[in-house]
């Protein structure tokens, strides 16, 4: 290998190493599949709670369906991302992590609130589509630190919540369409 060669690769590496440490690569493709699956079995339970597709009052029934399959999907997520990163000899908590998870906190809190406060003024056929339109700004606004195709879900579940608030009567279905398949989807095309 010639000089000229050697340095080229060193300069390809430096790259490559740059990339690794400005973008989180341990979030697993099983994340999304388990948050989808989740996020399906929550939106049946629902289905059964309500009797009917529509979401026109929640009840501490649905606030708990909803709690639990927040838990169950971000709790799975934490666990397959672990495990990925441990296989790559990473840490899961890192500076990248820590970019990622403020970029996300703002709009997932503000939508969090928004909810809370449609749920009091008895406005809750809009929580499904206002919470997929907050998490698809989420994913957006941390797309910049994990992948594209994190940027492409979040755009694809902007596009749903404004769907399932203009039809809230089929909000049930949006939201598992965007929250389950969607994610189901995603984890299948990066899965590790």
């Amino acid at each position: 290998m010639s000089y000229s060669e050697k340095r080229l690769k060193d300069i390809v590496e430096i790259g490559q190493m740059m990339e690794r440490s400005s973008r989180h690569i341990s979030l697993s493709g099983w994340s999304g599949i388990s948050a989808g699956i989740f996020a399906l079995l929550g939106a049946f339970v629902a289905y059964l709670f309500t009797g009917s597709i529509e979401i026109l009052s929640l009840d501490s029934l649905l606030i708990a369906d909803a709690l639990t399959v927040l838990a169950l999907a971000l709790g799975s997520s934490l666990i397959f991302s672990w495990h990925k990163a441990i296989k790559q000899g990473e840490k899961l908590w890192n500076p990248v992590t820590r970019r990622i998870a403020l970029a996300m906190a703002v709009p997932l809190l503000t939508g969090g609130i928004y909810c809370m406060v449609f749920l009091f003024r008895d406005h809750s056929q809009l929580i499904a589509g206002s919470s997929l339109i907050f998490y698809g700004l989420a994913l957006v606004n941390a797309g910049r630190f994990v992948n594209r195709e994190s940027v492409v879900l979040g755009i694809s579940e902007i596009i749903l919540g404004i769907l399932a608030t203009t039809w809230p009567s089929y909000a049930l279905w949006i939201w598992g369409t965007g929250f389950g398949l969607f994610h189901i989807f995603y984890g299948i095309f990066v899965k590790d």
